[in-house]
């Protein structure tokens, strides 16, 4: 009955809840409330020229470099309570990431703890 209870729980919890535990080096500042609460409106763009674009009422879209063979993937984002951004894509696949300043540089980590530097 217990396990039914836990897994239900789980189940029923957004992934924002289930969140990574992030792995940040000595360096790394997560985004504070004022930058998240900035994010519409902003994109960045990755070393490959990949481009994350964070739009109002919550849209989302990242566009993949020619190299990488262009196209674009729509979802929407919503604010974690860990200070994750995580994102819905409309093909169903789901991810939370973490937006740091690392020394001088914008870093996304992912839950698997994955760099990627913005430039």
């Amino acid at each position: 009955m217990r396990r039914n209870l836990v897994a239900s729980i789980l189940f029923l919890c957004p992934v924002s809840v289930l969140a990574a535990d992030w792995t940040l080096r000595q360096t790394d500042r997560p985004f504070d409330a004022d930058e998240l609460a900035a994010l519409p409106g902003q994109s960045f763009v990755f070393y490959d020229d990949g481009e994350a674009a964070f739009g109002a009422n919550g849209a989302y879209s990242y566009t993949y470099s020619a190299a990488n063979g262009g196209g674009t993937r729509w979802g929407s984002y919503n604010l974690a309570p860990d200070g994750s951004v995580c994102i819905d894509f409309v093909n169903g696949f789901s991810r939370c990431d973490l937006y740091v300043h690392s020394g001088n540089r914008v870093v996304l980590i992912t839950e698997t703890g994955e760099r990627y530097p913005v430039r």
